[in-house]
């Protein structure tokens, strides 16, 4: 079981050019239900069955573990079932027509405009790292870039004539995508004043740079930009997927098309993209309900 779980992983890094967080998550669910299977006396591949996925996935509910964690362990499962059907070390598919144990999917934290506009404005864009945090939470949330994306830019990927930002999303696949002016002038006074004062080098080709000329982690913004979030009075966790979440859900609420949303968001399939009109929907519904003087 475990060579072909490592084989398995190989091809998802080396063949389809996966990134490491995936890998990494990929790794956690399949060696868990591999050390599950272990538990059930089954060693080898050929002894999966469609019962035994299910029976993984009701185990993982009864430990409490979330709806979106449950359905990316199914996901993972099902990727490596593929893969055992590819190398032909299965006759069939143990994960189709898989049922996954019933439970409500949270709906995303969602910030309000007036929040947003005041993280924004939290960085002092007189120091070259509060221009360069003003900068990246504008691309960000102009964007709705993920964080990965937003600290793996390259300087080549930008077009600022033509207001446009390459995208290198999951599985490297890339997408463009259009850029408000506001970010675009706030990246470009960057670009001017604060990035040739961060490349110590000379020829660091990140986009974004940490003090020390380095390219910027996901760790310095995530802490960063909840140190913003502090200062401009926005309670509970602000992370870089709230942004995220935020800049889908007010462009539905300005009447943005769902297909034109995914692409954007570089989601693979619609119904991702679809959750953001459930948020719309509540968001509505605690309007009317406050509102309507028969409310």
């Amino acid at each position: 079981m475990e060579h072909a779980v490592e084989g398995f992983l190989y091809v998802l890094q080396v063949e389809q050019g996966r990134s490491p967080h995936t890998i990494a998550a990929y790794r956690r669910d399949v060696f868990r239900f591999a050390g599950w299977l272990e538990g059930k006396g089954v060693r080898e591949v050929t002894g999966l069955t469609r019962n035994l996925v299910e029976g993984h996935l009701e185990s993982l509910a009864r430990q409490g573990l979330g709806g979106r964690s449950i359905a990316r362990a199914r996901s993972s499962i099902r990727q490596f079932a593929r893969y055992l059907m590819d190398e032909k070390l299965i006759d069939e598919d143990p994960t189709a027509r898989t049922v996954t144990p019933r439970f409500v999917s949270p709906l995303p934290r969602v910030l309000r405009e007036d929040q947003v506009d005041a993280i924004l404005e939290a960085p002092d864009p007189s120091s070259p790292l509060g221009l360069r945090d003003r900068a990246m939470i504008q691309l960000m949330y102009s964007c709705g870039l993920r964080v990965s994306e937003l600290v793996g830019m390259e300087l080549g990927q930008v077009q600022l004539e033509e207001g446009l930002l390459l995208v290198r999303g999951k599985g490297s696949k890339e997408r463009l995508v259009p850029t408000g002016q506001t970010a675009l002038g706030w990246l470009g006074l960057y670009l001017r004043d604060a990035r040739p004062l961060l490349d110590v080098t000379g020829g660091a080709t990140g986009l974004f740079l940490s003090q020390r000329g380095e390219r910027m982690s996901r760790q310095n913004f995530w802490v960063r930009l909840r140190r913003h979030a502090t200062v401009a009075g926005v309670p509970g966790k602000v992370s870089p997927h709230v942004l995220r979440h935020s800049f889908a859900t007010h462009l539905l609420n300005h009447g943005a098309d769902l297909r034109a949303l995914q692409a954007m968001l570089g989601h693979a399939d619609i119904s991702t993209t679809e959750i953001y009109t459930q948020v719309s929907r509540r968001r509505l519904q605690e309007i009317h309900a406050r509102f309507h003087p028969r409310g």
